[in-house]
Formats: structure tokens, C-alpha cells, sequence
């Protein structure tokens, strides 16, 4: 089992930047893919970007809505990974959760993922 822990959420002006961050525990990070989700109110919980896992070359994958903008990375010896949200705008507001899973794929369904960390919650402003 691996457990999660997100931080860095916060309250942003539109066009400013955001890093979160994804503290992992339990079983060796590297070998999971990791993923970020966000949930606004109302709303089902949507695929940001991922990153395979570390012995595979660590492939990235992204969200149209957020490519370019957004880049997810991880830091193996640290057992962390991250999410660098820049240019962001009012509709990235949202909980931002990190997940992980050891399938070995492309994974951009909530329902590819076993592990769930809390969330943390973003706000931009307009």
C-alpha cells in the first residue's frame, strides 16, 4: 500500500502559479503511476495529468484543457511528486487530488486508481 498527502493549494490570481505537492509513504513510490485529479462543486472528478512509472521512463500524459500549463513531475529519492500549475484561470478552481496505482498504462479514469490522498483545495480569481 502506498499513502498520500497533498499540499500546496491555495488562493491564486488569475495568471499567476501554483506548485503542489504529493508526499508519498508506504511501498517505493517510484514504481506507481501517479496521477493529479481535480473536482469542482457539481462536478465529477476530471483527469489532469500523469506520469508513468519510474522503471518504465516515466511518461507524462496531460489533459488538453491543462496542456502546456500545467507539468507533473516526481522526485523518486524524495518520494514525491508534483503538479506546476502556471497561467492558471478562474475554471482550475477545484480540490486537486493526487493518485497512484501500479497497473502500467495510460491512466486517466478516477477508477484506474486504488490510492486517493485527501485533496487539496485551488482557487483563482478572477
Amino acid at each position: 500500500q502506498v499513502q498520500l498527502v497533498e499540499s500546496g493549494g491555495g488562493l491564486v490570481q488569475a495568471g499567476g502559479s501554483l506548485r503542489l505537492a504529493c508526499a508519498a509513504s508506504g511501498r517505493t513510490f517510484s514504481a506507481y503511476t501517479m496521477g493529479w485529479f481535480r473536482q469542482a462543486p457539481g462536478k465529477e472528478r476530471e483527469f489532469v495529468a500523469g506520469i508513468g512509472p519510474d522503471w518504465s521512463g516515466g511518461n507524462t500524459y496531460y489533459a488538453d484543457s491543462v496542456k502546456g500549463r500545467f507539468t507533473i513531475s516526481r522526485d523518486n529519492a524524495k518520494n514525491t511528486g508534483a503538479l506546476q500549475m502556471n497561467s492558471l484561470r478562474p475554471e482550475d478552481t477545484a480540490k486537486y487530488f493526487c493518485a497512484a496505482d501500479t497497473k502500467f498504462r495510460t491512466l486517466v479514469s478516477p477508477n484506474d486508481y486504488n490510492y486517493w490522498g485527501q485533496g487539496t483545495q485551488v482557487t483563482v480569481s478572477s
